[in-house]
């Protein structure tokens, strides 16, 4: 393990790579921020105050997006940390950190738990030999964020950071799984920072309630960055970018189970999004307005104000359901106009599906099993950065445009969704030969479109056909012996096969699932998705959505 290696951006304290909890943007992906000032701004600075709705639209027009030829792809993936003999069981991130690390692993306190100190700064300067960046999530999910490269160079760099990362956590007893959501071990936040103290409390005060919590600590993502491409191009890739989403959260839907539970959704994750406080998580692109840089000014004003930064730095709950415009005008939480560190922080506490940060950060994808993130990552990348794909594409999706949730409980079931999605992987996959990826990621990409796209499949289909006889433990553990099996480990990093989990239950009954860790599906029947989706697509099991 390597730390800061030469080339990489110095951390910045403010900064922190863990989505969706951010607070601040990614620094292997920031091209345009400072510490306490914004590049070719014009002499905007951090404790500028903002005293105008006008003044929030210049930020956003520095900020929004970059004129960048498009070619580069920032690779961040996200995973869920599993105790292979254990797999019930919460995996402190300490316990994580001290494996990628070589520390001895932390002393548990009297209840049994390790855990990080109460804010997130020992990892931001974790970093990779190939480059790519280590941090956490609240419920201690590990997240690798690579540096921004062609896509070749960019699918090769993670694979091989994520070969080292797998061979350093099974020395530990340790091994990763990608699935959009757990589907075993029930949300619990392990990062104690302030950020995530007062954000779990705004959850709880608004509408999100327990989905604010699911979201933090028990989903996982594969988030595709993408440059934001000529300026006169803007528009239209940003429009794509989201005529895009319902497909590809289709074509890659893999969360179907969640803490032990079937919810009937395909992508249980952005279903999850879908019930966390609207003025933070809808789609920044408006039919009427086709500026992104004015649509991102009207979201930052309009979505409410979340956490505030206190005087001895921490961060307190915002708990008058102030907008931000409301603090521009003199109403927010707190009596001091805000400053643009204030209106900075404040855009990284939304999380709509395209979220503008100088590039492009595609937020929609579910974390991939069976190794496929890098079929999701090239799939997504062809058909924004290849011109045919990318019209091919426009075409295909604008009949299904916004259908988001209908994406996320229908999956390809969806008719209308199976034809847009079966033109787009017909335009993706002549494009990425184009694009100069290998014979192997080619190979892949027709599996995957043949196993999944043509039938009018997505990954959530496999693992809801195999719940009844698996259960959730058994999800989770054919989804660690796939990773283990995959991973191209060597020396004495090697993994035996005596690491395999097994599939009696979890050890002594801590963290089980919903149905006590038998192996048995609660609610089997409602995730089978037949039928239509009703009521504004919300005839499907939440099991997040009661206290």
């Amino acid at each position: 393990m390597k730390r800061t290696p030469a080339g990489m951006p110095a951390p910045d304290p403010d900064a922190c790579c863990t989505d969706p909890c951010c607070s601040g943007p990614c620094c292997t992906n920031d091209r345009i921020r400072t510490n306490d000032r914004i590049r070719s701004d014009g002499g905007l600075r951090a404790d500028d105050e903002i005293r105008s709705r006008e003044d929030v639209h210049r930020y956003a027009h520095l900020t929004c997006l970059t004129d960048q030829p498009a070619g580069n792809v920032g690779i961040e993936t996200e995973w869920f940390v599993v105790d292979i003999a254990s797999p019930a069981r919460p995996v402190p991130p300490g316990r994580t950190l001290a494996a990628l690390t070589g520390s001895p692993p932390p002393r548990p306190s009297r209840d049994g738990e390790t855990s990080l100190p109460t804010s997130p700064e020992p990892v931001d300067d974790l970093f990779l030999p190939g480059g790519t960046r280590l941090t956490f999530e609240p419920g201690g999910q590990l997240e690798l964020s690579a540096p921004p490269l062609p896509l070749p160079d960019a699918l090769a760099r993670t694979a091989t950071d994520l070969t080292a990362v797998r061979a350093m956590l099974a020395d530990a007893g340790l091994a990763l799984a990608a699935m959009g959501t757990d589907p075993l071990r029930p949300p619990r936040r392990q990062l104690h920072a302030s950020r995530y103290v007062a954000m779990q409390q705004y959850f709880r005060r608004t509408d999100g309630g327990r989905a604010g919590e699911a979201m933090m600590c028990s989903t996982a993502s594969v988030q595709v960055n993408l440059d934001a491409g000529a300026t006169a191009r803007w528009a239209r890739r940003f429009e794509l970018a989201h005529a895009l989403g319902p497909v590809l959260v289709a074509m890659f839907a893999a969360s179907p189970v969640l803490a032990g539970t079937a919810t009937g959704w395909r992508s249980t994750r952005q279903s999850l999004w879908a019930d966390i406080d609207p003025t933070r998580t809808s789609p920044v692109a408006a039919p009427q307005q086709s500026d992104p840089a004015r649509a991102w000014a009207d979201y930052l004003l309009a979505a409410r104000v979340m956490l505030v930064r206190g005087p001895d730095g921490d961060f307190q709950l915002a708990r008058d359901g102030s907008t931000f415009a409301d603090w521009v005008a003199g109403a927010g939480p707190v009596a001091r106009p805000p400053t643009v560190a204030d209106l900075r922080y404040h855009a990284t506490t939304v999380f709509p599906p395209v979220r503008p940060r100088g590039w492009l950060e595609l937020r929609y994808l579910d974390a991939a099993p069976a190794g496929n993130w890098p079929v999701a990552v090239a799939v997504t990348t062809a058909l924004l950065d290849d011109p045919r794909a990318a019209d091919t594409a426009a075409d295909a999706c604008e009949p299904v445009a916004g259908r988001w949730l209908t994406a996320a409980a229908l999956g390809l079931r969806d008719d209308m969704l199976h034809r847009a999605a079966r033109r787009c992987a017909g335009a993706a996959r002549d494009a990425l030969g184009r694009l100069g990826v290998d014979d192997a990621l080619l190979a892949a990409v027709d599996t995957y479109l043949e196993t999944y796209v043509e039938p009018g499949r997505c990954p959530a289909d496999d693992l809801i056909d195999r719940l009844p006889a698996d259960g959730p433990l058994g999800l989770l553990r054919d989804e660690i012996n796939a990773g283990i099996g995959t991973a191209a480990v060597s020396g004495s990093t090697a993994v035996s096969g005596s690491t395999a989990v097994s599939g009696s239950a979890p050890a002594d009954g801590a963290g089980t699932s919903a149905n006590g860790g038998t192996g048995s599906a609660a609610g089997t029947g409602s995730a089978t998705g037949a039928g239509t989706v009703a009521g504004h697509e919300r005839a499907t099991t939440r099991p997040w959505a009661t206290a």
